[in-house]
This record gives C-alpha cells, structure tokens and sequence, in this order.
C-alpha cells in the first residue's frame, strides 16, 4: 500500500481495515479497545500517540513513523487554520533575542519594570532608539575594528552606542579646533607618570572640545571604546574600561584620540571592540585608521624605540626594579611598561603586579554610566 496517499492517521487506518477486510470493532478487539476509540482515531478526534502508533504499526505491519508523520503533518495543518497570525511575533523574537532588554531595564536605559510588559518594553525602546516603531530600530554606521569596510555593529553593541548617543548629546563642552586636541594630548601626556594624575583627564578633554563619556559595557559587547562626531565641531570619545587598569585605560584613550586628530569617525562611528590582548594586533584585516591609531596609542604610552632597546638589554628576564627604573628614566608609570611588554611579548600573564586600578580615579570627573550608577539624560 501507498501510505503516501493519505493526509491523516484516520484515512490511513480506514484504508488498512478495508485492506484486510476488517471492520472497526475487529481493529477494536485486536487492540484492546473500545470501539468508540477506533471510531476517534478515524475522524481525527483523538490524536495518534507512540503507544497506539507503536500497536497499529504491529497490527498493519506498517512503519509506526507514518502513523506519527500524518499525525504531525495533520496538527500542523488544522494550527495553520485555527490560528490567527501575528506578524509582531518575528519582531518580538528579533527584539528579545538579540537586544539585551533585561539588563537595559535593569540598568535604567529602558522606561520599564519588566520585560514581560511587551507593550511597555517596546514603547521604551522606541524612545530609547529614537524611532517610531520597533521595526525601524537600525545599526548606526560604523567602521568595525579588523575589516577595512564598514559592517553593521552587533544588536548589544548597537545598544551601547545609542546610550553613549544620548549622553554625549546633552554635554558641555569647551570649544574644538584641531590645535586644541593636540594640545590636549600634549597636557595628557604629563600626566602618565602617576595613576592619581588620571583624575584630570576628563577635564583636560573637555577643554580640548571633547565630549567624554565612560559607559560600562553589557554583555557580550566587547567594545574598550569609540569615537564618533555629533557634528564637524563636536567629537565624542567614550570608553567602557572593562579592563580596570592604568595601561589599558591610557592606550585606548590615545588610540581614540587618534582618531579625532585625524577626523576619523565623521561618517562613520569608529567602533573599537577587542583592543586588549592578542586579538589586538597588527593582522591583515585590520583597517588603516586602526593601525594609526594603535600605534599613536603605543608610542603615547611608552617611546617604540626606548622599548625595543630595553626589551633588547633585558631579554629574556625582565626583573621588577628594571622595569621601575626604566619607567622612572621615561617620566611614566611602570604600569604602561608592564602592558606595552605584554603586548610586545604576547604574555598578558605578565607583569600583573605594576597595573594598578585606574576607573575610580577617573570616574568622579566624568560622566560615568553604569557599575550601579545611572546618568541623566535629557535634564
């Protein structure tokens, strides 16, 4: 027999009696059963489960997998009919499955106390993102770290450059000129000799005409920071510091100033995601205004060439009061030693001991958002 045929369970079962001969009550003494069962099975009132496809597979000897397979295509086929669709279901499932909305609420980006408030949620993200819909939330564009094209950011890291938006729009800050961030490199650069001195950063940026911004990253977004343009006389530099460390902090600072000096970042945001660690470094994917700006980073940090002659003196063992001593010679904290040797020698296990916490020494002078603490927008 052609089981192909047949659309339902009962159609198959009614062709098996008729095959053999049999009428309902017979199938209902083999089985065990009442004979109102059979009559269920056939009309399609009573569902095919394993046990009963399990009996009549060894009844018809035929495969129980057919009896299932009608069973599911028929279930599948009456939903179609009696449910209604809901096209705000794929937006929900893009919504829920890739923002990460329960921490954004958590975290007071989000107008709202609960996630499963659907209504609610969405009318905040619509507020959040600036659109009139939840259909038309979009990535920003930007020029990703290692590709030399620009690609859409990630949903989590869309939502992280979206608060750093809204905080950066609602600042003060001094007035920009080029000469003016060159100096304000310059007043930084007297300032890597301590950790404490770090506390000045946020103001010195200001009055270069920088709008500085430290967001802590959400999960799974892996940016260390960005810079962007509000408009031709406005950049914006913001940083996660999701490396709590003196040498991360003042490399990424410098590689996104790097990216103000030379206007990168205006037509698209310049996203930085993954500077720390080996990931970081010079592969052949990774895009010009990147490699500028890693270098400028290292070169702020500690002088190339001193480096290279101290890791030549000093190969293969680097003892603690040499690394102090060449700080001291540089006018720098040894923790910028320590991290430029990781880099160099990629064993970030290293020299742990000279990198010093760094974020709650500039966080008072910032606008910070995040670590328990919200900032205000639009006040």
């Amino acid at each position: 027999m052609d089981s192909d045929q047949y659309r339902t369970p009962g159609q198959l079962i009614d062709a098996l009696l008729a095959e053999c001969g049999w009428t309902k009550r017979v199938l209902a003494t083999v089985l065990g059963f009442d004979e109102t069962v059979v009559n269920k099975l056939i009309t399609g009132r009573r569902a095919i489960d394993g046990f009963m496809a399990l009996a009549l597979g060894e009844v018809f000897n035929v495969d129980p997998n057919r009896f299932m397979e009608l069973q599911a295509s028929y279930d599948l086929a009456k939903a179609r009919i009696e449910t209604r669709p809901d096209p705000a279901r794929v937006t929900r499932a893009k919504v829920y499955g890739a923002l990460p909305v329960g921490e954004m609420i958590r975290r007071g980006w989000l107008n709202a106390t609960d996630v499963r408030d659907v209504a609610s949620v969405e009318k905040a993200l619509t507020a959040f993102f600036g659109v009139s819909s939840v259909d038309e939330i979009e990535a920003l564009p930007h020029a990703a770290k290692k590709t030399a094209v620009s690609t859409p950011a990630t949903p989590v890291q869309l939502a992280w450059l979206y608060r750093v938006r809204q905080l950066a729009v609602d600042m003060v800050a001094g007035r920009y000129s080029p000469q003016a961030v060159r100096d304000g490199i310059e007043r930084l650069r007297n300032l890597i000799w301590a950790a404490e001195e770090a506390r000045k950063a946020p103001r010195i940026l200001a009055e270069s005409g920088i709008r500085f911004v430290i967001v802590e990253s959400l999960p799974g977004a892996k940016i260390d920071g960005v810079c962007f343009w509000l408009n031709d006389m406005a950049p914006v530099i913001a940083m996660s510091m999701r490396y709590d460390r003196i040498d991360n902090f003042w490399f990424v600072l410098r590689h996104e100033l790097e990216h103000v000096v030379r206007r990168h970042g205006r037509a698209a945001v310049m996203l930085d995601a993954e500077l720390e660690g080996e990931r970081a470094g010079e592969g052949p994917l990774i895009a010009e205004e990147e490699r500028v700006a890693n270098a400028a980073a290292a070169q702020f940090c500690v002088p190339q060439d001193a480096l290279g002659r101290f890791i030549s003196n000093k190969a293969p063992f680097f003892a603690g009061h040499d690394i102090r001593g060449f700080a001291n010679t540089l006018k720098i904290h040894p923790g910028l030693v320590a991290g430029q040797l990781q880099r160099r020698l990629n064993r970030y296990d290293l020299f742990r001991q000279f990198q010093v916490k760094i974020r709650s020494i500039v966080a008072p002078g910032a606008i910070v958002d995040g670590w328990g603490d919200v900032a205000p927008v639009g006040m």
